[in-house]
């Protein structure tokens, strides 16, 4: 298998993020650690993924800052991972790969759904421009260098 394109020094937001989060194994353990699994042990059996690719995958995020390694016991030696602050924030992308899930990779709808914590009240993410509020539509955005 030829060597996966690196993209961490293109000037695109979405071929770095692409880099760093590239495969579903990468995806599916940030949502799980997002859904309180931080032991590799409940990891593995959540998404019954090789263990050396999950050894793989959870060095990957750890070494490019997403997860961090804490120690939870010291005999054996064992660690659990925990999201960082780059971690918690691609919460936005999981949930915006959620809705779009939902609304075009099931016949109907997904079975599950994401809920208020507080209500119960199920959520339907949305991606909005932060400094209007407005929901993002594609017909109405452009990609420009910041130079322009």
């Amino acid at each position: 298998m030829p060597p996966r394109t690196r993209t961490d020094d293109w000037p695109c937001p979405i071929a770095r993020a692409a880099d760093l989060v590239g495969d579903s194994w990468t995806v599916l353990i940030l949502r799980d650690a997002f859904g309180g699994i931080r032991r590799f042990e409940d990891f593995q059996r959540n998404l019954d993924a090789p263990r050396s690719v999950l050894t793989r995958r959870l060095r990957q995020l750890v070494d490019d800052g997403l997860l961090v390694r804490v120690p939870y016991q010291d005999r054996p030696p064992r660690d659990e991972y925990r999201l960082t602050e780059k971690g918690r924030a691609f919460w936005d992308v999981l949930a915006a790969m959620w809705r779009w899930g939902d609304t075009w990779a099931f016949e109907d709808r997904a079975p599950i759904v994401l809920t208020d914590a507080e209500t119960g009240a199920e959520i339907e993410p949305m991606v909005v421009d932060a400094n209007t509020g407005r929901p993002l539509e594609v017909r109405a955005t452009r990609i420009r260098s910041r130079r322009d």
